[in-house]
């Protein structure tokens, strides 16, 4: 019995590894019961608000599934070894794990087998078991499985710190051209069923028209894209991500860069390295539109559709834009010190703060903790120089890239190594 639980836990964790959106962020389910576990010290191998790396058993309940898709490794067609969780094993295997010591969350998603409500109904019952029976209190972030009945959806919320759906592809288009039998409309409607509901139990709590209300979905949704099996440019990418961040107040859109699993003339072949320094310039423009104020339209538009592989994005728009550069850092306002490349969003609260007890000097900048030698290009401020002749885009450029030392740049910029 150990060999073939043994045996289905290697089959369905190497499954898993795909699925990159397993970030513990924001949950705050506490050990109140006298249970076991508790969420806000986060789940494994990926990194809580704070910084810290933490442990996660991440699976699938099975890795049968009914649809063909072509990225997909679980793919119907696909001769692989096929393997599938019982509800006890799963709730045993999670439970174990945690008190070893191994573990400090769950990470359950799963192939569809028969149908999207069989499928999601074993997803609940082990969550619930596990709340309820275990008394379990660690972090669990769950799958929700597209067409799925909303009263299971319900009950998976009252149970999960998170919840996500993927959103496959990008774009129509390009699900259709992989995934004939799926649709974005399938994704949208759990979505904003659930967001519908996290919002309706937080109005419940704030008006106090309920004594006690449940916890439901404590951490929020988020979802996935995977980048570089469809042709949709940079620009499209973001678009549909600040679209899903808007509508469904997503906590997380994630860029898994497709590594190629099949020989398919629709897609990369088989060798080809993941474009994992695009999937970088990716999170960095969504980490811009989320805490820095940056628009879509900003950072990518038709002239420019595709991100620059030799410098982040802040520092291309930055270049594009320096008729608003250089700004005084002793009057600027606080969205366009942000908009500095070299000043992240604490360093620009430090400098707001510190500038009113005096002017700054770009000794006590570099204290503060910004990238002084990118930042000085774009701003002024007490001793700064007075320069007769600022050197243009293509020129700045070129001296802070001498200045810069680029992981990506060993190796080509179409081609990456994973080693």
């Amino acid at each position: 019995m150990y060999d073939r639980i043994r045996e289905k836990l290697n089959i369905l964790a190497d499954a898993a590894k795909y699925d990159v959106s397993c970030s513990s962020s924001g949950g705050n389910r506490k050990n109140d019961n006298k249970g076991i576990g508790d969420s806000s010290n986060g789940i494994c191998h990926t990194y809580t608000e704070d910084g810290r790396c933490v442990s996660l058993l991440k699976i699938l309940l099975t890795n049968h599934c009914i649809y063909d898709c072509a990225f997909c490794v679980s793919r119907v067609s696909n001769d692989v070894k096929r393997a599938a969780f019982t509800v006890d094993e799963v709730v045993d295997l999670t439970m174990s794990f945690y008190r070893r010591n191994y573990i400090e969350g769950l990470f359950l998603s799963s192939g569809i087998f028969k149908n999207a409500d069989f499928t999601m109904e074993r997803l609940v019952r082990i969550v619930k078991r596990l709340r309820l029976e275990e008394r379990f209190n660690g972090y669990i972030h769950l799958k929700t499985i597209p067409g799925a009945s909303q009263e299971l959806l319900t009950e998976a919320g009252l149970y999960a710190d998170r919840m996500s759906i993927n959103l496959e592809m990008p774009t129509e288009a390009g699900l259709k051209l992989l995934a004939p039998d799926k649709s974005h409309e399938d994704v949208k409607k759990p979505l904003a069923f659930i967001q519908s509901g996290i919002t309706q139990y937080k109005d419940e709590k704030k008006n106090g028209l309920i004594k006690s209300v449940p916890k439901f979905v404590p951490a929020g949704q988020s979802t996935q894209m995977v980048i570089g099996a469809t042709p949709e440019t940079d620009m499209e990418i973001m678009h549909s991500a600040a679209q899903y961040y808007k509508d469904y107040s997503l906590k997380r859109v994630y860029y898994s860069g497709y590594i190629p699993i099949s020989y398919d003339e629709r897609m990369p072949v088989i060798g080809s390295q993941p474009p994992l320094l695009r999937e970088n310039r990716l999170y960095q423009t969504d980490w811009l539109m989320r805490f820095y104020g940056f628009n879509v339209n900003e950072l990518l538009n038709t002239k420019n559709p595709h991100l620059d592989t030799d410098m982040d994005p802040k520092l291309s728009w930055a270049l594009r834009n320096l008729d608003q550069f250089p700004i005084d850092i002793n009057t600027a306002e606080y969205r366009m010190i942000m908009r500095v490349p070299g000043i992240g969003v604490g360093s620009a609260r430090k400098i707001v703060e510190a500038r009113k007890f005096g002017r700054l000097r770009s000794d006590q900048l570099q204290k503060i903790g910004i990238a002084y030698n990118r930042a000085k290009h774009f701003i002024r401020c007490a001793d700064s120089p007075i320069l007769l002749n600022e050197p243009d885009a293509p020129h700045l450029k070129n001296i802070i890239l001498a200045d810069s030392s680029s992981k990506y740049l060993k190796v080509p910029q179409n081609q990456l190594s994973l080693f």
